[in-house]
């Protein structure tokens, strides 16, 4: 949750402001790109003061950061037994893609890119850890968990393969985008990782 700093909303509705700064953001982002936020361009189209806007997020980074962060992945659920943790690991990842589907393609290509420093600092990893209640480091603990249970060679480096996971996952969600959203990437991404985990499976 975005630490408040700042004065806070003049208006009564503080959350509204919160949520205008939010349906702004997305906007913005469908229409010019991830590149074109800024703290002053989000509150001029938002039509709220900028200290309004500090109230809420630390800067432009923690605003984008909202969209990743947003899915508490360490408590979520999974459906699909440690077993089949090929599958288990895509129906994880499939909860962060559905979270940015839900806003559209243009969003996903404006926002899926590699100036958006939000979400390349999400999707790695700070001195070799994923960094806590990401899709990563949820990863990376189902895929120990099943390693503890004989399912993944003892052999296999963990940690490097939640990287390898991850590289596929954007490679899914680029070619997504690219075919203007006529892709399967739930189905594409089980195939995908399936075939990646063979190789470490007993």
């Amino acid at each position: 949750m975005a630490k408040k700093c700042g004065r806070p909303a003049k208006s009564a509705d503080q959350v509204d402001s919160k949520q205008r700064i939010i349906d702004t953001t997305i906007d913005l982002i469908r229409k010019n790109g991830a590149d074109y936020i800024t703290v002053r361009n989000v509150c001029a189209a938002a039509d709220l003061s900028i200290g309004t806007f500090y109230h809420y997020f630390r800067d432009k980074d923690d605003l984008l950061m909202y969209f990743v962060r947003e899915t508490s992945f360490e408590s979520c659920s999974l459906k699909t037994p440690l077993n089949k943790i090929d599958e288990r690991i895509s129906e994880l990842y499939m909860l962060l893609i559905n979270r940015y589907m839900e806003f559209g393609l243009d969003f996903m290509k404006s926002f899926y890119t590699a100036g958006n420093r939000s979400l390349s600092a999400y999707m790695s990893e700070v001195e070799g850890q994923f960094e806590p209640d990401t899709v990563m480091a949820r990863s990376e603990r189902e895929i120990t968990a099943a390693q503890a249970q004989g399912i993944i060679k003892k052999s296999a480096n963990i940690h490097e393969i939640c990287m390898d996971i991850c590289t596929i996952v954007k490679g899914c969600v680029l070619e997504w985008c690219l075919m203007e959203g006529n892709m399967n990437i739930n189905s594409a991404l089980q195939r995908i990782i399936n075939l990646y985990i063979q190789s470490y499976l007993n």
